[in-house]
């Protein structure tokens, strides 16, 4: 599958799930089936997780022929960019702009979502190669930055992370959002750490139906 159709498909998704935990592979690994249980196809493994290459290859495994589209977080560096795409990573999303990141994902025919905030970074974040921009953080501008920021760059596809909730996620979709990323409001830390996965499927049905109010049911 070519990078366009694989940035497609995260677009098509409309929501990343950021999986962000200090526990074991397995609540991790299990937390991911829950949330997809709930809805959510997208999602991320953040390299802040211990073990998330492990929780990316047994995910990978274990989930596979299913609609899980998995991704990697937080990345910073080429060289984890390479092993978490040979551990089964889809598509690669880093806080930053790193054009190193952004070469070796493409070279192994992955998409990449970079991190930006400012109108040059956002800016200098597509010029480098970025697929999707992922507007962080977010939630300190909130929908008026969103709205602002796209103003000059209604060509710049913006995905909005950190700070969307169940209520404001279709005034972020209104607003110009191509896609959106939750990380502990949707994959809460304590609930994976804890097992729960009735509650992460909860919370994952609550953002599923948000989404397809937010899209017009078109998700």
């Amino acid at each position: 599958m070519t990078i366009d159709l694989l940035t497609d498909r995260i677009v098509e998704c409309g929501l990343v799930a950021i999986v962000r935990a200090d526990t074991s592979v397995e609540n991790v690994v299990a937390a991911i089936g829950a949330v997809l249980e709930g809805g959510i196809r997208c999602i991320e493994v953040s390299m802040t997780t211990p073990g998330a290459l492990d929780c990316i290859e047994q995910a990978a495994r274990r989930f596979e022929g299913s609609p899980l589209f998995l991704g990697v977080g937080t990345v910073t560096h080429e060289e984890v960019c390479y092993e978490a795409i040979g551990a089964g990573a889809q598509y690669v999303v880093s806080p930053v702009i790193a054009p190193p990141v952004i070469d070796a994902a493409h070279e192994l025919n992955k998409p990449v979502l970079a991190g930006a905030y400012t109108p040059t970074e956002i800016f200098q974040a597509r010029d480098f190669g970025a697929d999707l921009v992922k507007l962080f953080p977010a939630g300190f501008g909130g929908v008026d930055y969103l709205k602002t920021v796209r103003a000059p760059f209604p060509h710049i596809p913006l995905v909005p992370t950190g700070g969307v909730t169940v209520d404001n996620m279709g005034d972020f979709f209104e607003a110009g959002a191509v896609a959106v990323g939750v990380g502990n409001g949707l994959v809460n830390p304590a609930l994976v750490q804890a097992g729960d996965l009735e509650g992460l499927t909860r919370n994952a049905r609550a953002f599923s139906e948000a989404l397809r109010a937010a899209r017009g049911n078109e998700s």
